[in-house]
């Protein structure tokens, strides 16, 4: 098959590595790519939001399918573009993808379904949690705990547009549990949990995710499926229902509280970091399964079948990030970290002069596996100790309880 992988960010840097492992691939493309992926595919100099020119680069190539990464070419229609001019595309169209562009859709579709979610608040008034409607990389959620947090929260929500959306605040821990989905069957990967929050403790402003694990310990393999049975498949039906089925990702973030899981938001792609943390796990071709789900052939009840271990992904940022990134930073160490086991994905980095430099705000995911979470949580941090750039930041506990230490 020749493949053409939409985006840049460390998230397609994985899916570029899974692909690229399957013996039913003849080529892999990426547009625009990264200097990561670029030891895997060949990239071409095209961005994810010029839908024209990713159009007339898949005819070139003539290729037999197309997965787009990252969600705002989804939501702003990229698939449709794609399927309607013929060419097999991984991903929802832009009313399937609404499911993650605006959260009072979701929460229609959500509450149609019988879904259990947070539930909306008419009026401000802490403690909430305020949302974005729309788009806003990981950034547009702010938990209210006091009328000066909400104050704040209403103003960050609306710097990414007007309509906002308000709800209960729920306790317990957050999971996320991604379906591939052929618009009427779904099969699940295995649940990560990602750390939002850009310090130690899940203390400071919400990032785009600063590292993750997986598995996450008691839910296994039947407890992901009650899941899917209690909430991707009930959404997938409505979708269906509203002439809008889902062919891509669906990502459910949940809440595990004491009343049992409640949706907190839908994405309609690959999670990130969580992804990064989730494929190495996956001990199945996910070329064929991403080929199959989008020709609409999935089967009813189909499984994945999980590696043994865990793996843990630990995110170098920029030192400002998320308040700004970092570029043109010389990165050193890669080599030596991946002689040492680990995935290096590439997040946010570019080549100036042949040197490998930084070139956003999370820089780098360093993935290591390991027979549990402890394992794979030490080999991780160990291998992101030999990574170095200036300013580099990093949280210190990720899966530092799910590990147990």
């Amino acid at each position: 098959m020749r493949v053409l992988l939409i985006g840049s960010g460390g998230r397609e840097h994985a899916l570029a590595w899974s692909i690229a492992r399957s013996p039913a691939l003849r080529e892999l493309h990426a547009a625009p790519g990264s200097p990561g992926i670029a030891a895997l595919a060949t990239c071409h100099p095209v961005s994810s939001d010029d839908f024209e020119g990713l159009l007339g680069l898949a005819g070139a190539l003539d290729v037999d399918l197309v997965v787009v990464g990252p969600e705002a070419p989804l939501v702003a229609g990229l698939g449709d573009l794609l399927r309607h001019s013929g060419v097999p595309v991984f991903g929802p169209g832009a009313e399937a993808a609404r499911i993650e562009g605006s959260k009072s859709f979701a929460k229609d579709v959500m509450e149609a379904a019988g879904v259990p979610t947070a539930r909306r608040l008419e009026d401000p008034r802490a403690p909430c949690v305020v949302k974005a409607d729309g788009l806003a990389a990981g950034k547009g959620v702010v938990v209210c705990r006091t009328d000066e947090e909400l104050a704040a929260g209403l103003e960050v929500a609306r710097s990414y547009g007007d309509s906002v959306v308000i709800e209960e605040l729920l306790e317990g821990p957050e999971v996320s549990v991604f379906g591939i989905c052929d618009g009427v069957n779904v099969v699940a990967l295995p649940a990560a949990q990602d750390f939002k929050r850009a310090f130690d403790g899940d203390e400071g402003p919400n990032t785009g995710g600063m590292g993750s694990y997986a598995p996450v310990p008691g839910l296994d393999a039947a407890a992901v499926e009650e899941l899917l049975e209690s909430v991707h498949r009930p959404v997938l039906r409505e979708l269906a229902r509203r002439g809008a089925p889902f062919v891509g990702t669906l990502f459910a973030g949940l809440m595990l509280t004491d009343d049992g899981p409640r949706v907190l938001e839908f994405n309609c792609r690959f999670g990130d970091p969580e992804t990064q943390s989730i494929l190495p796990l996956v001990d199945h071709d996910l070329l064929e399964v991403l080929a199959t789900a989008a020709a609409g052939e999935l089967a009813a009840g189909a499984v994945f079948p999980e590696a043994d271990g865990a793996a843990v992904t630990v995110v170098l940022a920029a030192r400002d990030y998320p308040t700004t990134g970092d570029r043109g930073t010389p990165i050193d160490g890669i080599a030596e970290a991946e002689a040492a086991g680990a995935l290096v994905f590439h997040a946010g980095t570019a080549l100036q002069g042949g040197r490998l430099v930084t070139n956003g705000g999370r820089v780098l995911n360093v993935t290591a596996s390991g027979a549990d979470l402890a394992e794979a949580r030490a080999r991780a941090y160990a291998a992101a100790d030999l990574v170095r750039f200036d300013g580099a930041r990093r949280r210190e506990d990720i899966a530092l309880a799910a590990a147990g230490r």
